[in-house]
């Protein structure tokens, strides 16, 4: 059996600055350190940091007063930032620089009196930040189909931003829709998509075009890793989402000889090993790395925590 690797896979600059974040702050300031909400949706991560000594809280309520405070890198709306404040938190900002940068562009289109329309998933982490921390009035869109129901107090002030785990081709048609009906809205330019959905997308085709079956390691709430998967099954791949290497079913591989693996934007590299180390168990495989984007994107960590990471190096 072949087993064929996505390239890019796992984890993306925003994750690996925010469970940087964690960890620094632990060496730092000692445990227990608090994350409000998943500090990124994966399980295998979530656990080794609260290992580590990480709490992690559904609210800032559930935090003491005074105590170490790391927002996720979904980022959260105003109203968690004043929460915090009053409750006398030293809060460490781990949102996503691209997650911030949404969120500036949706303030400044606001601050000018333009309606924004926010396209992603109800009920996601990050899109419950996004539409706390924009003033004025916020249409959240799903799909094509949401776009003929926005009502607008003036189609020439109107402007869209999008969730960043969302890619080019996810955003697309809602985009042209947007585009038909309001041929005035504004948008960011294509490049402020985010670079590793996008980058992971387009590994996921690839593998999908020489993989019988595609194995994606990611949390099932994970939009990114769900967007893998989905991608995989559109290419008439069978395509499924686990966990972790227990997620296995053996019959998924009866008859296949080309075994695709990728791994949503949260997912260890460990996780990887550990699905590779379990096909060896059930069939001699040869391991075969795709040919992608080899990403070099470093974010800065945030001020507090700049100089105990100099120091580690």
């Amino acid at each position: 059996m072949k087993v064929l690797l996505a390239q890019p896979r796992g984890f993306c600059a925003g994750v690996v600055r925010a469970v940087e974040i964690v960890e620094l702050a632990l060496k730092k300031y000692g445990p227990p350190v608090y994350v409000r909400h998943e500090i990124v949706h994966n399980k295998r991560v979530v656990e080794d940091l609260r290992a580590k000594g990480a709490v992690f809280v559904d609210e800032v309520d559930d935090i003491p007063s005074g105590a170490i405070t790391i927002f996720s890198a979904h980022g959260v709306s105003r109203v968690v930032v004043k929460d915090a404040a009053g409750r006398g938190l030293e809060v460490i900002d781990a949102t996503c620089p691209l997650v911030a940068k949404v969120h500036t562009e949706g303030q400044r289109y606001a601050a000018t009196g333009y309606e924004v329309v926010l396209i992603g998933h109800a009920g996601h982490a990050e899109v419950e930040g996004t539409l706390g921390q924009i003033d004025g009035k916020v249409h959240l869109v799903g799909d094509v189909a949401d776009v003929a129901e926005i009502q607008v107090a003036d189609p020439e002030k109107l402007s869209y931003v999008t969730q960043t785990t969302l890619s080019v081709d996810d955003t697309r048609d809602i985009i042209a829709a947007l585009k038909k009906r309001f041929p005035a809205i504004h948008g960011p330019d294509v490049k402020d998509i985010c670079y590793a959905t996008q980058n992971r997308q387009q590994a996921v085709r690839e593998l999908a075009a020489r993989a019988d079956v595609i194995l994606v390691l990611g949390a099932k709430n994970s939009s990114n890793s769900n967007r893998l998967r989905e991608i995989g099954d559109d290419m008439n791949v069978p395509s499924y989402l686990i966990d972790d290497a227990e997620g296995l079913k053996p019959e998924w591989l009866v008859g296949k000889n080309v075994v695709g693996i990728t791994a949503g934007a949260s997912a260890p590299e460990a996780l990887v090993d550990e699905l590779i180390a379990k096909l060896r168990t059930l069939a001699d495989i040869q391991v075969e790395m795709l040919d992608g984007v080899t990403e070099n994107i470093h974010f800065k960590l945030p001020h507090q925590l700049r100089s105990v990471a100099a120091a580690a190096q």
